[in-house]
């Protein structure tokens, strides 16, 4: 049976991804589950597992191509039928449609006024397309052939959506047959496709600075004390790990977001509701070489600075690398940037939408400051508020960087937070702050019954062994 597998529709509002790699050549055999290869979605990349075994027929794009939700990828082959596969003339995501015997497409109809057999078939197919008056109406407007659109509405119905693709697509091949020149009129250009992490970016930018109405609020944190408690952190698991200002800074923001919880929502247009997190996941916004990606810290609140430093350098690791897992992306409720890092006092974040706030972290540096009569030095972190004043006014923004102010000049402040236990172990009604700490409870207790059955049969063996021996002696008596 020859099987045509389609790029699935994962979620997420996923509607493309690019092929970055191939981990198999046509003629390969492959089993179900088996990595055939990798695609970048939005800003992660997944494998893409064999649904099931046989041999690759036919492989139908090139590694760099953009492929859209519903397109053939790849042909298995379980060993029959190879010299019949014929390619699906129409096909959409939701599965295929027989096209008519006598379909012509619109751009082969010759536009004459008095029209033909042809021009009438087209035309009756245009007339009994199922879509609605608004849908026709925007296909008139863009100029797209009704009859040549696959539905994916509701029995087979053409949507809105539905038309604006084939009106990109037409537009898509318009533009691959433009000729593309290294040269303007000033000198020789070089021309970067706009795909993969970069694309994603710029369309999440754009939407954000379409969307929220962003201000921006600075000021700067005496972090002289702060310095001195990293230090001290720093010689204390030196062997271990190093730990950055990050976690503080983390723990300082959530401190903060919960006297001013606002800064922790998310506005609900649909509904005109402001929605309140109350939970804390921070995001960190990580510079790699394909560009920008921000990965999420869950219950950032239930961590230590020790716990906040290595999942830190595990996300961040794991963002170079890119396998990262599309999860460690979503959820996120506040974000952190560390501009001062790379260089640079003070900036103008754009909010990673729809969170409503974003932190940027400058360069920390010297300053010297008037106390009485004498001059001090002073180490100063510049820290640049840009928020949503949708959701939040200027006042807010003032308040809240003084309560994160607080927190750094004072970072004795810094508490690791008890938090009342979140999960239940059946077996001893323990009760577990994390997931981990239940399967530690659990596997003990699993360890435990397996020591006691192992125990109980060899008790039974020796028994069994015994019962034998006083059944030989009583033989032989």
């Amino acid at each position: 049976m020859v099987y045509e597998f389609r790029f699935p529709d994962i979620g997420e509002g996923i509607v493309e991804g690019e092929i970055v790699k191939w981990r198999v050549k046509v003629g390969d055999s492959v089993k179900e589950h088996d990595v055939l290869g990798e695609i970048e979605t939005d800003k992660a990349i997944a494998e893409m597992p064999s649904p099931r075994r046989g041999v690759i027929l036919k492989i139908l794009h090139k590694e760099g191509d953009t492929i859209k939700v519903g397109d053939v990828l790849v042909v298995i082959d379980d060993g029959s039928g190879k010299e019949n596969y014929t390619p699906k003339k129409s096909v959409g995501i939701v599965g295929e449609l027989e096209d008519a015997d006598n379909e012509i497409k619109t751009n082969n109809i010759p536009k004459s006024s008095g029209g033909g057999s042809h021009a009438v078939n087209d035309v009756l197919r245009h007339v009994n397309a199922l879509a609605v008056p608004a849908v026709r109406r925007l296909a008139r407007e863009t100029n797209v052939d009704l009859s040549s659109v696959n539905g994916t509405g509701a029995g087979g119905r053409i949507t809105e959506e539905d038309v604006r693709n084939a009106s990109t697509a037409t537009h898509e091949e318009v533009a691959q047959v433009r000729i593309m020149r290294k040269y303007d009129v000033y000198g020789f250009v070089d021309r970067i496709p706009l795909k993969g992490v970069r694309k994603a970016i710029a369309r999440n930018m754009v939407n954000s600075i379409r969307t929220a109405v962003h201000v921006t609020h600075i000021d700067e944190a005496d972090a002289t004390e702060l310095v001195k408690l990293r230090e001290k952190d720093n010689k204390k698991y030196k062997k271990k790990m190093h730990i950055t200002f990050l976690p503080y800074v983390i723990k300082a923001c959530i401190s903060a977001l919960e006297t001013h919880p606002k800064f922790n929502s998310s506005l609900d247009e649909e509904h005109e509701e402001i929605v309140m997190k109350k939970y804390y996941n921070i995001g960190i916004a990580v510079d790699t070489e394909e560009g920008l990606m921000v990965p999420v810290i869950k219950r950032a609140e239930i961590k230590s600075i020790v716990d906040l430093t290595k999942e830190i350098e595990d996300l961040a690791d794991k963002a170079r690398k890119r396998t990262l897992d599309i999860m460690d992306l979503k959820g996120g409720t506040f974000t952190i940037t560390n501009v001062g890092s790379i260089g640079g006092m003070y900036a103008t974040p754009i909010i990673n939408y729809s969170e409503v706030a974003i932190l940027a972290l400058g360069r920390m540096y010297d300053k010297p400051i008037a106390v009485g009569k004498k001059v001090k030095v002073v180490k100063v972190l510049p820290l640049s508020l840009s928020f949503d004043h949708r959701v939040v006014d200027g006042a807010d923004a003032a308040k809240f960087v003084n309560a994160l102010k607080d927190v750094l000049e004072n970072p004795q402040m810094i508490k690791e937070k008890s938090v009342e236990a979140i999960y239940k172990c059946e077996k001893c009604h323990r009760k577990h702050k994390d997931l981990d700490s239940l399967i530690e409870c659990e596997t003990d207790h699993l360890k435990k019954l397996e020591k006691k059955v192992k125990e109980h049969k060899q008790e039974i063996k020796v028994h069994k062994n015994e019962t034998k021996k006083g059944k030989v002696k009583k033989k032989r008596r």
